[in-house]
């Protein structure tokens, strides 16, 4: 078996791993909760933040990921069954916060709360839809009374196709070939093709909520506003995040202090794009998080997330 990537800052069980959020950490304390909770409902501290396969097919230049050590290569890999990465994944969340329990800024219900997790954020690391399983996983999450949120570079539309989140997620980061070459770094030829097959398979989906997003570098993809709006429109997702890049990790050895945006200029970028999207009326912004939400609807959140719903009983 190739030997499994691996992290200082990931607990492993098998293939899959988890680490902690820190706004999951935030939460636990009291201290403020992920723009994910105020745009769409999910509770941080309740929040597990994981991913079945740790590589990626991808060496975006704003990764804070060490491409040098992130494998790609799958040949021979002895994939975890969906349950048990769905096992795993709830036992190292419980692990990962055990520690929260004796700390006196945790209110107790809040700890006993984040002991029984109600969703899964599969975008720790690596490109999920490389693991076999990935439809199936889903459908274990959700059987375990679990929401799923994930996050994809959409580089595998037929997998994509077959997997039904409560809410999927793809990155796009350029909104033509030449950008996307020079910022997301495939390793296969035919990636750009790909992510432009996933933006149909994505207009396709009819009960699935969908979301596009980009980081944005300043320097290298924040341009072409128009072009970006018509891309997304392909899609015809439910919202788009536009998201400033952080200067964190390895990618200080790619990119400068500068390359990262500011609050008020990646709400600017997203006010440039929403002028060419038809539909789109209302733009949110986290300035904390340095990320602007374009929506249709005022009212973002997933309707099972909502305090009155059953899923709360």
């Amino acid at each position: 078996m190739p030997q499994q990537v691996d992290s200082p800052n990931y607990h492993h069980e098998g293939h899959t791993a988890a680490q902690t959020c820190g706004w999951t950490a935030n939460a636990l304390r009291g201290e403020g909760t992920c723009y994910k909770h105020a745009w769409y409902g999910i509770r941080s501290h309740q929040c597990i933040q994981m991913t079945p396969v740790v590589r990626c097919n991808e060496r975006c230049v704003f990764c804070w990921r060490d491409h040098n050590g992130h494998a790609y290569e799958l040949d021979g890999v002895e994939w975890d069954d969906p349950e048990a990465v769905v096992d795993a994944s709830i036992e190292l969340q419980k692990k990962l916060l055990s520690g929260f329990g004796g700390n006196d800024e945790v209110p107790r219900e809040r700890f006993e709360e984040a002991m029984e997790p109600r969703h899964v954020a599969i975008s720790l690391d690596g490109e999920p839809t490389l693991y076999p399983y990935l439809p199936e996983l889903l459908e274990a999450f959700h059987d375990r009374g679990l929401t799923t949120f994930l996050v994809s570079n959409g580089t595998r539309p037929e997998v994509l196709r077959e997997c039904d989140p409560t809410q999927l997620y793809v990155s796009v980061d350029a909104p033509e070939r030449a950008t996307f070459d020079d910022v997301v770094g495939a390793m296969e030829d035919d990636a750009w093709e790909n992510l432009v097959e996933t933006m149909d398979v994505l207009h396709g989906k009819e009960e699935t909520r969908t979301v596009l997003r980009t980081t944005l570098v300043e320097g290298e993809n924040m341009r072409n506003p128009d072009w970006y709006a018509g891309f997304y429109e392909r899609a015809d997702p439910d919202f788009v995040e536009m998201k400033g890049y952080m200067h964190v990790g390895h990618s200080r050895g790619r990119l400068s202090r500068e390359s990262m945006p500011s609050p008020e200029r990646v709400d600017e970028f997203a006010s440039d794009v929403q002028e060419y999207m038809d539909g789109f009326d209302h733009r949110f912004t986290q300035e904390a998080s340095r990320v602007s939400l374009l929506s249709k609807t005022e009212d973002t959140w997933v309707p099972k997330l909502r305090p009155d719903s059953e899923f709360w009983a």
